[in-house]
């Protein structure tokens, strides 16, 4: 009864927003009240459901965002966007721009944060979209399919790193087996899947997106390059020196300090204030006016995916996560397929895709042990299937829609079919694997 109100309550917010053209954070609220009424949760205990999930989705992710829409804004504006755009146009050309940009993502995915990576990469996607007049999810898609991938099969990522350390697996071991995956995923759901969605249209959102400059007014490839990718490669650095020059006390403290994303964007944005700002004779009024402008732009975006931290919480605190456990445990199927199954099924009714793989992660670590199974590859199993079929109830699914501006049903067709395509290939890479290791 419970997965069925969950499914109720989904379908009612797509009827909201859709049919009834309802405020989508509105429509989130009335369906998490709802939904929690439904399933049972005391009276005067729902609302604090609703404020604990807004909370914990918008605590360290408004500030990432916030942050990283700041620093988006300016390198749109400086011009350096468009260099960089038109570096890249020239080195691979229209015919392969979407594969530089799906192995930057890959490559700047493996450090950085699915949300990170998604605010500081989308003005690059769409400086290429706007001045080549390019399908901006046909370019875009590729790179966002890397920074998905990473995400979930990945460590250091938080879900699959934790799974290792659950599931007593080897990191190095992990990595090497999730690269050798994650490889022919990202190709599938990028440029391969992306040619179906070619004729999609979508009008990005145009406040990451500065007017053309002429090429005198902009600021070098180098100075471009660098302030763009201070955070991929401050975020390198304080993961790799511990391994390098480990230590304890005030080092180890002060690198891992440096190293929450928040603090690397702060640090950005102190840069990027000086080498696209004032070194190209910025005033620093004019600059906080452009922060302000990053701010309104994405201010509906943070709302939205507080909306649906809401009503990921409710899902939560109802209890139906464990329901939908007690069933599926009982199946005879694989291990490396029941621990995906029920990494997906969860992820469908949660959203999380976090959440989803470590509530999966509690229930098939006593048969994975009892089964012998390769903890490596479980850890693999269990990411691909928290990256099944993200839709309404996933914050990522309304970051990606109000970026780039489209409806839910063309949402539906291109971000959740390019997430299902990776948790597919994904499972079957890992059976792939478990022939052969």
């Amino acid at each position: 009864m419970h997965i069925f109100i969950v499914l109720t309550g989904i379908l009612l917010l797509i009827v909201l927003i859709t049919w009834g053209k309802l405020n989508a954070f509105l429509a989130f609220l009335i369906v998490s009240l709802t939904t929690g009424l439904l399933l049972g949760i005391p009276l005067g205990t729902i609302t604090s459901s609703v404020y604990k999930g807004i909370g914990d989705t918008l605590g360290q992710l408004s500030i990432v965002i916030v942050l990283g829409a700041m620093l988006g804004k300016l390198v749109a504006e400086s011009g350096a966007a468009q260099r960089i755009a038109t570096v890249m146009m020239n080195l691979f050309g229209e015919k392969y721009i979407q594969w530089a940009l799906m192995v930057t993502g890959f490559i700047i995915g493996i450090p950085l944060f699915y949300n990170v990576g998604f605010v500081l990469m989308v003005p690059l996607i769409f400086s290429v979209v706007y001045k080549y007049k390019l399908p901006a999810v046909y370019i875009g898609l590729p790179m966002l399919a890397s920074l998905s991938v990473t995400h979930g099969f990945l460590p250091p990522h938080p879900a699959p790193a934790s799974l290792v350390g659950q599931f007593h697996a080897e990191m190095g071991r992990t990595l090497l087996y999730g690269i050798t995956i994650a490889i022919p995923a990202v190709i599938i759901a990028g440029p391969l899947f992306s040619r179906t969605v070619k004729k999609i249209v979508s009008s990005p959102l145009e406040g990451l997106v500065a007017p053309s400059k002429p090429e005198e007014q902009l600021p070098g490839m180098a100075n471009s390059l660098l302030t763009s990718l201070l955070p991929v490669i401050m975020l390198m650095l304080t993961t790799l020196l511990p391994l390098i020059l480990p230590g304890t006390g005030l080092w180890k403290d002060l690198l891992h300090f440096l190293g929450d994303p928040s603090i690397i964007l702060l640090i950005a944005i102190a840069v990027a204030t000086y080498t696209l700002g004032i070194r190209t004779g910025r005033s620093i009024k004019a600059i906080m006016r452009i922060y302000e402008e990053a701010v309104k732009d994405i201010a509906m975006i943070l709302l939205i995916i507080a909306g649906a931290g809401a009503l990921k919480e409710v899902f939560l605190d109802s209890g139906v996560s464990r329901e939908i456990a007690g069933v599926l445990e009982q199946w005879p199927v694989h291990p490396l397929v029941l621990g995906w199954l029920i990494a997906a099924i969860i992820r469908v009714c949660l959203g999380s895709a976090t959440v989803a793989g470590l509530t999966a992660a509690g229930i098939i670590l006593p048969l994975m042990k009892a089964s012998h199974v390769n903890p490596n590859l479980m850890v693999l199993s269990v990411g691909a299937g928290s990256l099944m079929f993200s839709h309404v109830n996933d914050g990522g699914f309304w970051l990606f829609k109000e970026y780039f501006n489209l409806s839910i049903r063309d949402t539906i067709r291109s971000w959740s079919l390019m997430e299902t395509i990776v948790a597919l290939v994904g499972l079957g890479g890992v059976l792939v694997l478990n022939i052969w290791v």
